[in-house]
């Protein structure tokens, strides 16, 4: 064996592992900073800069949500060392007791807090701000942050625009990007568009001394990472009308909604009673309170609450006996307020003019004209029976945007319901049930339920003659053109009808006459919608102008009785300050009567 040459090979590779570990040396040291920064961690503190949220802009241009500096106190507890309490309770403003609290509890749960740096103090003003960054070196583990929190210069749609709040473990289970300390939109457009408004976090990194005092920024800042601030948000409100619907409101339970049919662009969507923005501010300490509100002030009623929609449904039926060929506008029906059925039962009607044809109908809100109009339609004979008819009916009310959400992309919005022959061969037996078991549902009751948002896309098929974009908040967003399966051509008498409502006089049956504005040619329609639990829901729907239409507009007043007294001057009021931008002198009292109603204490 050759020694000497296993004794060179040996060298060879020692001074070739040499090399290697000299060269890895060499990089970690010189070339590297990573590894120079790595050991420098204990003389290291990173700054977290947090972006700005997105400002929500509404549809001209005005703030809805805005953005202010806010200041608070961190603490990470592992690095809390020699603390002076009553220093810190001083400078803070706190009291003992709250500190005592928080270190208690940062101690029970050490292993579970682990590294995180928690919110010590968010809040606070800006003097104890500057009061504290002067001292902060005297509190390891304490840590000053500034970061922007929401304004509102509107206090105008506290539902639809929804609250920023501190992430907590569910949220970071459910979002792992997100870290304790961050902020998240919970409800409402903060929530829908949380990723286009959150922006990126930043971050400064500072050398310190060993006493914990920052002495400069680390590599001349070159390291240091700058926050994205979130993308900015136009949306289709109106906030001086969001505001205005607000205060006509005020005491009442319910909802308006009020869109532009041309594009499906929400203008407005009020939800009574509701939040304020000074609850978003304070939604920490208010969230409980307003969630055992037995009022419901953070259900969203307009997207929600899924009503009968009472006799503005007629104007549904109507359309489906024209299409039908069930009935004509020059139809003269009786009525004998009432209309009687299946052994001399009778659904009542008020009293009017009889015998009256189609505009009429609408015009005097008849329920023995849409009775008639419906029993024709279930008892057409190109259907084999009446399960057959009642489908194909259901198929004409789907394509209203009934009975299916509408795609708004506002959180929680109901379909509301349209029942099926399902469901009544389920109730009956099939074949057992016919006209006279769902005659309800020819004045709007019975298994119907509708939205208001859906009662006002409703006007706004109307406003349309025949079809509707689905409504959205986001301004230019991608929306889809839907036609209902009902002839233009069979809107032209239902329009008239509508207008005749409003424009004609209360001695000639209109029943919608508060809702005249001069010069704005108003198409409206009443609803009364029965409720079995209290006194009846106030409804009406209206759009103006009556060529080319700019608004459409449903209001939905729980317990309020008629259509006529209470709905119908409000959504008119709605679009008077819409196209007018103001009440005409002539108005006034009415939107004073409106106004001054307290209708929360009525019967439910």
């Amino acid at each position: 064996m050759d020694f000497s040459s296993r004794y060179g090979h040996i060298v060879i590779g020692l001074i070739a592992c040499s090399l290697i570990l000299l060269g890895k040396l060499f990089y970690i040291q010189i070339v590297d900073d990573r590894y120079k920064t790595d050991a420098l961690n204990n003389s290291i503190v990173r700054e977290i800069i947090y972006p700005p949220r997105g400002v929500i802009y509404d549809r001209d241009s005005s703030i809805l949500v805005g953005n202010r500096n806010s200041f608070d106190i961190l603490v990470t507890p592992r690095e809390i060392r020699n603390l002076d309490s009553l220093s810190l309770c001083k400078v803070l403003k706190i009291e003992p007791e709250f500190l005592r609290e928080k270190l208690d509890y940062y101690r029970n749960y050490r292993s579970r807090i682990g590294y995180k740096t928690l919110t010590f103090l968010s809040g606070i003003d800006e003097q104890t701000y500057v009061d504290f960054s002067e001292t902060e070196y005297l509190f390891p583990g304490f840590h000053a942050s500034m970061r922007t929190s929401r304004d509102y210069p509107f206090n105008a749609g506290g539902n639809l625009l929804g609250y920023v709040s501190e992430v907590n473990a569910d949220y970071i289970k459910k979002h792992p990007e997100y870290k304790s300390g961050d902020y998240a939109g919970m409800t409402g457009l903060e929530a829908v568009k949380e990723k286009e408004l959150r922006g990126v976090k930043g971050y400064h990194i500072y050398l310190r001394d060993s006493r914990n005092r920052v002495l400069t920024s680390y590599n001349n800042g070159e390291d240091d990472l700058m926050a994205i601030p979130g993308e900015n948000i136009v949306t289709t409100i109106d906030a001086d009308l969001q505001q205005y619907g607000q205060s006509l409101m005020r005491n009442k339970r319910g909802s308006i909604v009020a869109l532009e049919p041309s594009t499906g662009e929400i203008l407005a969507l009020v939800t009574s009673p509701g939040i304020d923005v000074e609850d978003l501010e304070n939604m920490g300490s208010r969230y409980q309170a307003l969630a055992s509100n037995p009022d419901k002030p953070l259900f969203n009623r307009p997207v929600s609450a899924s009503y009968p929609p009472g006799s503005v449904f007629k104007l549904v039926n109507g359309l489906i006996g024209l299409q039908e060929g069930v009935c004509r506008a020059s139809d003269m029906e009786s009525c004998q307020q009432g209309y009687y059925y299946a052994n001399g039962k009778k659904l009542g009607c008020h009293k009017h003019p009889s015998p009256i044809d189609y505009q009429q109908a609408i015009m005097m809100s008849c329920n023995s004209y849409f009775c008639a109009v419906f029993k024709d339609i279930l008892e057409n004979p190109k259907y084999a029976n009446t399960a057959e008819a009642f489908d194909a009916w259901r198929e004409y009310v789907l394509s209203f945007g009934l009975g299916a959400p509408l795609g708004s992309g506002i959180p929680n919005e109901s379909a509301g319901s349209i029942p099926s022959s399902e469901l009544y061969n389920k109730f009956y037996g099939k074949g057992h049930w016919r006209f006279s078991s769902v005659v309800s549902l020819s004045i709007g009751q019975g298994e119907i339920g509708a939205t208001p948002l859906q009662i006002a896309n409703l006007c706004a098929i109307l406003a349309n003659r025949g079809y509707y974009y689905n409504p959205h908040l986001i301004k230019g967003e991608k929306t889809e053109k839907h036609y209902c399966k009902i002839d233009s051509l069979h809107f032209i008498p239902t329009v008239d009808a509508m207008w005749k409502a409003v424009n004609c006089t209360v001695a000639e049956g209109a029943t919608a006459s508060l809702a005249a504005i001069d010069g704005l040619d108003v198409c409206g329609k009443t609803g009364t919608a029965e409720n079995p639990h209290g006194a009846d829901h106030s409804v009406f729907i209206c759009f103006a102008p009556k060529e080319d239409p700019k608004i459409a507009v449903a209001v939905y007043i729980e317990n309020a009785g008629f259509g006529a007294r209470w709905a119908c001057p409000m959504a008119s009021l709605i679009v008077e300050q819409y196209l007018n931008k103001e009440i005409g002198t002539k108005r006034k009292w009415l939107e004073n009567y409106v106004r001054e109603a307290d209708l929360m204490n009525v019967e439910k």
